[in-house]
């Protein structure tokens, strides 16, 4: 995981409010294996910023396919 990086939980963080599926950006590494993580709704205010093992997370990504 690298910073900016678009992540989705792989499980439930209860006492912050997340669940397995949300998803968030990466902004600051704070070890090899934990990760800040920002959660934002749609307004774009945050409603969660917590550290996160990597192993807690699946990094997103996306790729464009070509149509033929």
């Amino acid at each position: 995981m690298k910073l900016l990086d678009t992540v989705a939980m792989l499980e439930d963080i209860p006492k912050e409010g997340l669940v397995r599926g949300q998803v968030g950006v990466v902004v600051e590494e704070l070890a090899q294996d934990v990760v800040l993580v920002e959660f934002s709704g749609l307004d774009g205010a945050t409603y969660a910023i917590t550290p996160v093992t990597t192993d807690k997370v699946m990094s997103l990504k996306y790729e464009s396919v070509l149509m033929v």
